[in-house]
């Protein structure tokens, strides 16, 4: 019952969430059509970005450091690291800087303020039931379950997936509340939003076997971008960490509003590029420019604490690869029996495992968004090349599990230097201790003796 309860919760939260950046979009952009920002002048997808970062600096400002941390990144370290409970104020804060920043046309997505929003909510349901710290645990990976399922119609891997990023160890008394919650979240987004939430996937022409050396190659070039994308969110973490908050989001928004220029569709959830691209409606130099420059403004709104997440962002770039990919070979490739959609879709999954080091929540996605068992094998095949070369590169990091090491890393030099602080002083203090006994005994010797004559 608790695992319903917490799918209905979490189902409603990011359903809200996403109607209300739905309503901004349609309040502020032309044609009152969500998603659009297109059909903004260039000033305006410059002002866009940095206007809502100056918002969000403003207000991040103003609250203590410990409600400033939110998303995946928020849960790992404080259900996996700390094993701490949740603290609800922080989805409080997750909930509108992600509406701040995803309507202003940050490149972040709307999935990760949904895993943090489910995952919250349910904390606070074991702590009104009073469960153990592993059964609260349990629970809020049910929630954030729940809000994957509910994002993308995808229950099963939204099941794998917090096995693999949250570890939530495979046992049938853990895994059934987890089920529950995410077959709950899926029934009620479909009722809300159909069976294609977050993006329309086209019958697919499946490649033959001869296209698999070019599979495998689109699977090394997505695993070296992919370690490229968590280098760059570390790289961008480290040095900014001690950045006030104003001017941490005012760099992301300035770099973002640049990039916009260029390739508007980077601007917010960029669902819409993922049509195109299975349509094959965007040509080679657009989707160039939509890969590097989303690849560009989401490290850096992700390596500054930008309030959204990033799995949206990584469906993005492999499906740029997968787009320039098929481009690429229709003319030359000889044994080319593909599409668009087929190579857009094997590439958003395998980058989406390599950049969260989930590959088999990846397969799993895929299976479930096309419904055709014949994609798996390519899919397979790409998914575990590009987690191969991501590996090579950078290990088992993840982008939640880099960010969160500079995080600890700081924490730790912080807390370093406050020990040496403390020692110095207590140092200085001894040494001014001794030198007052000093004078004192000085006074005591120097002082005349009273004798008789």
């Amino acid at each position: 019952m608790l695992g319903a309860a917490v799918g209905l919760m979490a189902a409603v939260l990011v359903t809200l969430f996403r109607l209300c950046i739905e309503f901004g979009q349609q309040f502020l952009l032309p044609d009152s059509q969500i998603g659009n920002y297109e059909a903004l002048s260039g000033w305006m997808r410059f002002l866009f970005p940095v206007l809502g970062a100056l918002i969000l600096g403003f207000v991040f400002e103003k609250l203590p450091v410990e409600k400033r941390s939110v998303g995946i990144v928020h849960l790992l370290d404080y259900l996996r690291f700390r094993k701490q409970q949740l603290p609800f104020s922080n989805a409080v804060v997750q909930f509108f800087g992600g509406l701040i920043a995803i309507v202003s046309g940050h490149s972040v997505d709307r999935e990760g303020p949904g895993v943090h929003l489910g995952a919250a909510n349910a904390a606070l349901i074991g702590r009104k039931m009073h469960l153990s710290d592993d059964e609260d645990y349990l629970l809020a990976a049910a929630g954030g379950a729940a809000a994957i399922a509910a994002a993308y119609n995808t229950p099963l891997a939204a099941v794998i997936f917090v096995i693999e990023v949250f570890r939530v160890r495979y046992a049938v008394n853990n895994i059934v509340p987890v089920i529950i919650a995410t077959v709950i979240g899926t029934v009620i987004s479909r009722l809300v939003y159909g069976d294609h939430p977050a993006f329309t996937v086209p019958s697919l022409s499946i490649g033959s076997l001869s296209e698999l050396p070019v599979i495998m190659l689109m699977g090394v070039l997505i695993g070296l971008l992919a370690a490229a994308f968590i280098q760059a969110c570390s790289i961008t973490a480290k040095h900014t960490l001690s950045w006030r908050p104003l001017y941490a989001f005012l760099f992301a928004g300035i770099i973002t509003g640049l990039l916009a220029q260029w390739s508007p569709a980077i601007m917010g959830v960029s669902y819409d590029a993922v049509n195109r691209i299975f349509l094959n409606h965007m040509g080679m130099q657009a989707l160039f420019l939509l890969l590097i420059a989303k690849l560009i403004a989401t490290a850096i709104s992700v390596g500054v604490r930008i309030p959204g997440g990033l799995i949206g962002p990584s469906l993005i770039l492999g499906g740029a690869v997968g787009g320039l990919t098929e481009l690429l070979i229709s003319d030359w490739y000889p044994f080319y029996k593909g599409s668009a959609g087929f190579y857009a879709m094997i590439g958003m999954v395998a980058m989406m495992g390599a950049i969260l080091r989930a590959p088999l929540a990846a397969l799993v996605a895929l299976m479930e968004l096309t419904g055709n068992l014949n994609i798996i094998l390519p899919g397979m095949i790409v998914v575990v090349t590009a987690e191969i070369a991501t590996r090579g590169l950078v290990g088992d990091m993840s982008a939640f599990t880099a960010m969160l090491k500079v995080k600890h890393q700081r924490e730790m030099a912080q807390r370093a230097r406050e020990k040496q602080l403390v020692e110095e002083q207590e140092l200085a203090d001894i040494a001014e201790q001794e030198n007052e006994s000093g004078v004192a005994d000085g006074i005591i010797h120097d002082r005349p003796s009273n004798t008789m004559d």
